[in-house]
């Protein structure tokens, strides 16, 4: 059985994607431990939270070295909403917070109408809705699907991020999600 890694840092929808996870026949454990995250076959990054606050409890378990060795070494990593926003180099969230640099690019402030953005977005080219829920956007040149022009998926090596909860998508989140840990 693949063993994944949820990373703990402290928020985020931990049970919600460990039970899809489950649905999907995948063991996880929930641990900033830099061993296992360094060990395990593919890493998750789990959505919901702030940047500042989860980049604090990264650095403090010594997890935020653990996942860029792990990005280096070509391992797979997989990021849900805040986990994708983590993986840039910086968010303008909480006045301005280094992230884990592992793909170029702002996590920046969506513009106008209501914030935090909630629910049933298209994207595009994978021609699917799947529920969104967030206040920050990713700009970065490795986007790989939009949804209302926002950044929905990047991929970059081995990390594959995504803006919405495929966990809480329905169906056609659980099959985008066994995509992304499959490809991962």
């Amino acid at each position: 059985m693949t063993s994944v890694v949820v990373v703990d840092y402290g928020a985020g929808n931990t049970r919600s994607v460990r039970s899809a996870l489950r649905r999907l026949s995948y063991e996880s454990v929930l641990t900033s431990e830099p061993t296992a995250i360094l060990d395990a076959e593919i890493v998750v990054l789990p959505g919901v939270g702030s940047a500042r606050s989860a980049m604090d409890h990264l650095a403090s378990t010594g997890a935020v070295t653990a996942i860029r060795e792990r990005f280096s070494a070509q391992r797979p990593i997989v990021g849900i909403c805040l986990g994708m926003q983590l993986a840039l180099d910086r968010s303008e969230e909480d006045g301005g917070v280094e992230g884990l640099g592992l793909i170029p690019g702002v996590v920046r402030r969506l513009p106008g109408g209501r914030v935090p953005r909630l629910g049933w977005q298209l994207v595009t080219p994978v021609n699917e809705a799947f529920y969104f829920a967030h206040s920050y956007f990713a700009e970065t040149a490795c986007a790989t699907g939009l949804s209302d022009e926002v950044t929905a998926i990047v991929e970059s090596g081995s990390f594959i991020g995504v803006q919405f909860h495929p966990e809480k998508s329905g169906d056609a989140g659980l099959r985008l999600l066994e995509q992304c840990l499959t490809r991962a």
